[in-house]
This record gives structure tokens, sequence and C-alpha cells, in this order.
């Protein structure tokens, strides 16, 4: 247990915190900003999103395989880390009048820096730090409850904030930026010196585009990808509605408001607590059973949620994800560096995971959306079920058993 107390574990640990507490303080609040300040309409803010998520398409493959030729190196994080430092005035002084010019032409360009910061480079800032993880001798999982807690400080903090002054928000997100890049600078990685450092540094600098196309010829990429597709999309698609249906279960619109934001504090701070046990779960029963069993509670929560229909059974049923999320993160992680060749391990976790994940919900978003109009929410919900339950079923077939030899590539040149 001293390993959680240490300088480096500690030092990733507030790379997280700051990171993810910029992330979820603007996020949250962005829909709201949206509208109240910029005056956008909601279709206007739905493409503000769906820019978003589409340009962080483009970033994924590139990223992927820059961090892996890096490696170690902090350059591409710093990217990130420096673009955030100017979260506070861009919003201030640019995005909004990028907006009144033009929705649709601000949305893209906004969307271009936004991505960047978030759906692009959250990537990079969990593939480096996962890759550190294995190299400093610390669990991914342990050091990735920061980003839990820095979830739930934002809710607190981010609505007092916003309402003395909206823009406050994302001037906090600039300050937090400054605490971000200063511990980036002081992180350390063990082992970095020496014959053998420099030796594996050249081998990851000689990845090219032959290298990627190798992964994407490997049956085991896409089995993974599909149970991507399959558990972590859906459980972003059910999410992102699940709020109003909660709500038509209380007595008024305010009152189950006011439990879901109890709820989701509650959630998030069991999530932080089981994140500190799942690299032991995950550890025993191996990766693979662990991302079958996150797409079993996935199933369990979306058809428990469309079956029982009591406030306290869609609460109950909600709580789950506390356990989802950790599992996840972590099953993820370890099947990527159980299975795969390590020194492709950004690139497969942007591919496998982000690109994949984010591709997907970009599609059964619009699927869903419109099932909910035509068939309701529990309908739709036991469509997303079945279709969860299905890939599960067809990846304990297809997933590759983390505890055999792994697929080490042959690494390609161009000589």
């Amino acid at each position: 247990m001293h390993k959680l107390f240490n300088r480096d574990f500690m030092n990733y640990g507030g790379l997280f915190y700051f990171y993810f507490m910029i992330w979820a303080i603007v996020l949250a609040f962005l829909p709201l900003w949206l509208k109240d300040i910029a005056g956008l309409n909601e279709a206007e803010a739905g493409f503000v999103f769906s820019s978003m998520s589409l340009i962080a398409l483009c970033y994924h493959p590139f990223f992927g395989v820059i961090q892996d030729k890096l490696r170690y190196r902090k350059n591409l994080f710093a990217v990130i880390a420096i673009a955030l430092l100017f979260m506070g005035p861009f919003f201030s002084y640019l995005f909004q009048e990028l907006l009144s010019f033009n929705v649709y032409a601000g949305a893209l360009l906004g969307s271009g820096y936004l991505s960047l910061c978030f759906f692009g480079g959250v990537g990079v800032v969990e593939s480096y730090i996962e890759k550190v993880s294995r190299k400093n001798g610390f669990e991914y999982g342990h050091v990735r409850l920061f980003g839990s807690l820095a979830g739930a400080t934002a809710t607190f903090i981010g609505g007092l904030l916003y309402v003395n002054n909206p823009d406050s928000i994302f001037w906090f997100g600039s300050g937090s930026a400054v605490l971000l890049c200063i511990l980036l600078y002081l992180a350390r990685v063990r082992g970095e010196e020496g014959a053998e450092a420099q030796q594996e540094q050249a081998k990851a600098a000689g990845i090219n585009k032959k290298d990627v196309m190798q992964i994407l010829r490997l049956k085991s990429f896409w089995a993974f990808a599909l149970i991507i597709v399959g558990t972590a999309s859906i459980y972003d698609v059910f999410d992102q509605q699940f709020p109003n249906y909660y709500v038509t279960f209380f007595g008024t619109k305010e009152a189950g408001i006011d439990t879901f934001s109890k709820l989701c504090a509650t959630q998030t701070a069991l999530e932080a607590v089981l994140m500190v046990f799942a690299p032991a779960l995950v550890n025993k029963i191996g990766a693979k059973r662990g991302l079958l069993l996150f797409g079993l509670l996935t199933f369990v929560r979306i058809a428990g949620s469309a079956v029982f229909t009591t406030p306290m059974a869609l609460s109950a049923f909600r709580l789950i994800a506390a356990f989802e999320m950790p599992l996840m993160l972590v099953s993820v992680m370890k099947y990527i560096a159980s299975v795969f060749d390590v020194r492709l391990s950004a690139t497969v976790y942007l591919l496998g995971f982000n690109l994949a994940k984010q591709g997907a919900v970009v599609i059964f978003s619009s699927i869903a959306g419109g099932m909910y109009a035509t068939m309701g929410f529990q309908s739709t919900y036991m469509f997303l079920a079945v279709s969860v339950l299905v890939i599960t079923l067809i990846s304990v077939f297809t997933l590759k058993n983390d505890k055999a030899k792994k697929e080490e590539l042959v690494p390609v040149t161009n000589r």
C-alpha cells in the first residue's frame, strides 16, 4: 500500500484530477452556456456536440500512433495541457463571437479546439498514464480514481461558479490547467536511462503506418472493438436520455432532478471507492472476464431500468454504473497490455476503444433517438439491453484469453 502515497503516484493522480476537473466542469455546463449565453437552440447545441464527436474521430488515429512513437515522452500530453490553458479566453472572447457570426462555422471551429482538449485528448491522457503506470509500478485503476474524485468536486464547485458568473467556470478551467502543466513538468518515468531504454525508444520511434495496418489485420483487435461497440457505446447512449426518463416517475420534475443530482453524487463517490478494488478483481478474474462482466452488468442495468420503474428501483439500477465504470476502465487497459504488443498500446486504445466507441455512439444516438419517439423509452431500453447481451455472448468466444501469449507484431520498416 505504500505505493499509493509515493511521489510518482500522487503526481500522476494529480494529472488525472486536474484534467478531469476541467473536463467535468466545462462539459457539464456547456449545454447551459450554449443556450443561456450563446443563445443557441436545442438543434444548434446538438450540432456542437455532434461536431465535437466527429472531429475527435479524426484525431484518434493520429494521436495513437504519435503517442506510441513518443513512448514516455510528454510532448503530445503537453500540447493538450497547453491548449487547456486557453479555455477561459476561448469562451469569453472568441467562441461566442464565432457563434454569433455563423452558428455552424463557429460550431465547427470551436469543436476543433474542444475536441483536442476533451474527446480527442482524453485518449492521449489515459493511454500515456497507463503506459507510465506499468513502468513506474503502480496500478492504473488506483491512480484513475483521482478522475472520479475530480468529477465529484466539479459538480459541487461548478454550480456555485455558474450561478455567480457563467464564464467563470471556463476561467476556473484555465486555472486548473496551470496546475496540470506544473504537474506534467514535474512528472517522471523511472528507468528511462541507459542503453536498454534507448534501444526501446528507438524501436518505438520506428513505428509507422504499416505497423498500424498490422493491428487492423488482427482478429483479436476486431473482437476487442466489437465488445466496446456493443457494451461501452450502448452504455453511453443509454445514459444520454436516462435523466429525462428518470424524472417522469416523480411527482414533479423538480423533485426528480433534485433526487437525480444526489444520486449521481452518490454514484461518483462509490465509483471512486470501487476504483481502489477494481485492479485486484481484474487481476484475479482476468481482463477478458472483466470485459464480459462489464457487458453483463450493462445488460442488467438497462433491462432493469426498462422493467422496474419505481424511483427506488431505478435509483438502485443507476448505482450499478458505479461498479461498471471502474471494471470497464481497468479491464480495457489490462486487456490491451496483455493481448497486444505494448509498443502499440496507445494506438490500440485510441482506435479500438475511443474511435470505435465514439463512432458507434454517433450512429446509435440517432437510432435510439428515433426509437424513443416511436416506441417509447421502455421498449427502446429493452432493444438496447438485448443488443448488449447478444454481443457479450458473442464475445465469450471471440475475445482472446488474456492469460495466453500476446500477439507480438513484427516491426515493419520502410527499408
